[in-house]
């Protein structure tokens, strides 16, 4: 119904924000996660929004991000998992962590969320390991990866590393992840990077 609302912050929670837009106050349910990155009240931001529509309740959720919005929705339409539960997954671990853990099958990582069984993160795993992707930097606008594919934006040599990492065995989310821990510098070429990314695997 709505795809962003833009407005001031008029109230803030952990799990709830208000944003005054035109004179009217629109009540989001968001999660922890959003609430730690938001400005203070007074301040204006854009909220990515889902509408929940069921017989007893009307709500909307918030987000930062459109690619935070779309792992929501992606998460409401695995079985067994409401808006709430999906809500309560975003506020245990952030959109990048839910893809790692989904595409190095970590089910006890999802399964700390508050609500959230072995049953329901096996499932979560299931479904979605060929829908989402994972992206080495947390910068808004960066490509994604899908699971066999490696890095389309950034340095060469951080796309030959991973495919080295690749070639050796190691899953490309196992990669990526070994990769994201660096702290790469211009100067430094692949045979660079793998070495440091096998001492973090092996670490």
């Amino acid at each position: 119904m709505y795809a962003y609302i833009k407005g001031e912050i008029a109230e803030l929670s952990e799990d709830n924000l208000v944003l005054e837009c035109n004179n009217i106050g629109y009540n989001i349910r968001i999660p922890f996660s959003v609430a730690q990155r938001l400005p203070g009240i007074g301040a204006f931001v854009k909220i990515y929004t889902y509408t929940s529509v069921r017989e007893d309740a009307f709500q909307l959720f918030g987000f930062l991000s459109r690619d935070d919005l779309e792992i929501y929705k992606k998460l409401i339409a695995v079985n067994g998992i409401g808006p709430k539960g999906a809500l309560s997954i975003l506020s245990a671990m952030g959109a990048d962590d839910l893809r790692l853990a989904v595409l190095s099958g970590d089910a006890k990582a999802i399964a700390k969320a508050p609500g959230i069984g072995s049953k329901s993160a096996e499932r979560i795993i299931l479904e979605l390991k060929d829908k989402i992707a994972l992206r080495l930097s947390g910068e808004e606008g960066t490509d994604f990866i899908p699971e066999g594919t490696f890095l389309p934006e950034g340095s060469a040599a951080k796309n030959e590393a991973i495919e080295a990492l690749v070639s050796l065995g190691y899953t490309p989310a196992e990669a990526v992840k070994a990769v994201k821990q660096l702290e790469l510098t211009q100067d430094m070429d692949a045979g660079i990077i793998l070495k440091q990314a096998l001492r973090v695997i092996g670490g």
